[in-house]
């Protein structure tokens, strides 16, 4: 087994620049034996992971991704994990090790990277990866990124970390093994029990059972699919259906699928390669994947199959499958802009198949709906749902995490990467399993969990509430900004002017009213000038200064407000706007 140590680490030998520890007694010593398991994303959700660990003055980093506001979340691009806690302890940060190229996994990383100078590791797919993350987010900071494969271990201060690997939906996919002093740790990463993988190693079921030999102090295991029963099926059963699917369709096939699972883009070629159809690739990520994974050597293009846009016009819809995004009803992505007719190049025609080749993630089911609606009124003929067996996730399901259980058998638990209902139950069939109830633990973003020789407890909360990304700015998620948004996109906004005299300080003429979203102000002209009235008789007719402005402000505000809800029912956002004060 190889060792990477980064230059901050002494090599084994060596003795650390830092002053020893004096240590008094057993007691002291047992003191000092502590880890924290810090989780600043991923659970209690799908999306932005993260999670700390920490012992003594060394922290390592598993993850920093994304995730994708949903649809109350108005004007946010994305949410990343808050990083507070580990800009307060950048010192102690040795290192974020990554476990595969999925946004949820790396997407937070070009702004993390952008305030934390620390090294990456990462597998040779998901390093370019995070390349191609930072260029395009304009990350102007060198990143210190290390390719690692599994079987290979590094050094990060006290802690040192082993890479195995698992079956994920996405290429070099790897597991963790954590050794700490205070005993060993295991991160499953995403992973499911595919012992035939199109592309890739099987889950490293070895090197598991030989770490349930000894005693493993905490495992933490992917909980995305703990409600259904069973085992997931291999990917190899996707080629069956899409070969009869292709074979069958009387004109161009329209693939949607997650740009990163490079095993069903693999089976989508060879099978097109076998129908003498040419492939066509949209969307961004899924023509950066194509081009990465192609370049790296995970995906293999049949000669002659892959072809660019400016044959569309000239092959027979027969001889045409095209690849694309969408899968998930993304406003924005290709297969919604063919849906909407907005697509420059691809205009869905009778005669067309759309293969939705994947599964809504929670909260996406209205818009993938509404995506597949639009499909069919344009004639398409849309194969979706589980019935359709166009589709296997890349998680384990119930049976998968038992043999899990089985054989790492840990001291303590932590279920990560679900919902809530995910941990809750995953925690229950850990318990199942014979972990303690007392060692189970179902943590919240932002818990402090604390392990020592003589139990585990929270001890603590740090800040995990996610931060906002809009473009280049990220902050705080404010919910009152949020709250502000909503009320504009329901009941519009009304702002209202009044002019005062710089003469005498009176008000000049009526206030003006100008209304977006609201009521229209040219056909609703007696509501408006109703409006007027109620303004004026708020602020009155007396002289006024500059000292007034908030008193006159609110005046204004409350008067219009319960003006419109009086009329209306409703509670547009009331902006006054004083001039000659």
């Amino acid at each position: 087994m190889s060792e990477i140590r980064p230059q901050n680490s002494p090599p084994h030998g060596t003795k650390s620049s830092r002053r020893p520890v004096r240590r008094r007694g057993a007691r002291k010593k047992a003191a000092a034996r502590r880890i924290r398991v810090i989780p600043l994303g991923g659970l209690g959700e799908i999306g932005k992971n993260m999670m700390a660990l920490e012992y003594g003055d060394d922290i390592v980093v598993i993850d920093a991704g994304l995730m994708f506001p949903s649809e109350d979340i108005l004007g946010v691009d994305i949410l990343i994990p808050d990083f507070t806690y580990l800009l307060e302890n950048r010192e102690k940060v040795r290192g974020i090790v990554i476990t595969h190229g999925h946004e949820d996994h790396i997407g937070a990383l070009p702004y993390l990277l952008q305030s934390l100078r620390v090294p990456v590791y990462a597998s040779k797919l998901s390093a370019r990866l995070i390349s191609v993350q930072l260029k395009q987010k304009g990350c102007k900071v060198k990143p210190d990124v290390h390719e690692v494969a599994a079987g290979e271990r590094i050094t990060l201060g006290s802690l040192s970390v082993e890479f195995f690997a698992v079956c994920h939906s996405i290429p070099d996919a790897m597991g963790l093994i954590v050794h700490t002093p205070l005993g060993t740790i295991v991160h499953t990463g995403d992973f499911k029990l595919d012992h035939t993988p199109v592309i890739g190693q099987p889950t490293d079921l070895h090197s598991l059972a030989l770490l349930g030999t000894r005693q493993v102090l905490l495992l933490m295991s992917d909980s995305t699919y703990v409600e259904l029963p069973g085992y997931t099926p291999s990917e190899r059963t996707v080629r069956e259906n899409l070969e009869r699917i292709i074979s069958d369709a009387p004109g161009r096939v329209i693939i949607a699928t997650f740009s990163s699972l490079v095993a069903r883009i693999q089976q989508v070629l060879e099978v097109a390669a076998k129908n003498k159809r040419n492939v066509l690739v949209t969307g961004r990520s899924m023509e950066n994947i194509v081009k990465v994974a192609s370049e790296a050597g995970y995906l293999t293009i049949p000669p002659k199959t892959l072809g660019n846009y400016d044959q569309i016009h000239n092959l027979p819809h027969d001889k045409v499958v095209i690849l694309t995004t969408g899968t998930q009803g993304e406003p924005t992505s290709a297969l919604v802009r063919m849906a909407n007719r907005e697509h420059q190049q691809v205009r869905i025609v009778p005669g067309d198949t759309v293969i939705m080749s994947a599964t809504p993630i929670p909260g996406n089911d209205e818009l993938v709906s509404r995506t597949i609606d639009n499909l069919f009124r344009l004639g398409a003929n849309v194969v979706y749902g589980s019935l359709s067996r166009v589709h296997v996730h890349g998680h384990g399901s119930e049976e998968e995490l038992r043999t899990i259980l089985n054989l790492v058998r840990p001291k303590y638990f932590i279920p990560v990467h679900g919902e809530y209902r995910h941990l809750a139950r995953h925690a229950k069939l850990a318990q199942q399993m014979g972990v303690s109830k007392a060692n189970v633990f179902v943590l919240n973003n932002g818990d402090v969990l604390e392990l020592s020789e003589s139990g585990g407890k929270v001890i603590d909360k740090v800040p995990a509430e996610g931060m906002v990304a809009s473009g280049p700015m990220t902050g705080a998620l404010d919910p009152s900004m949020l709250r502000d948004r909503r009320l504009l996109s329901r009941d519009g906004v009304v702002v209202v002017t009044v002019a005062f005299s710089p003469d005498d300080g009176k008000p000049i003429g009526e206030p003006a009213i100008v209304s977006k979203g609201f009521v229209n102000t040219r056909n609703d002209g007696d509501m408006i000038s109703g409006a007027r009235m109620a303004v004026s008789a708020a602020i009155g007719e007396g002289r006024r200064t500059g000292k007034d402005r908030a008193e006159l402000e609110t005046k204004a505000r409350d008067a219009l407000s319960k003006y419109f809800y009086a009329k209306t029912h409703r509670k547009p956002v009331v902006i006054p706007v004083l001039t000659g004060l």
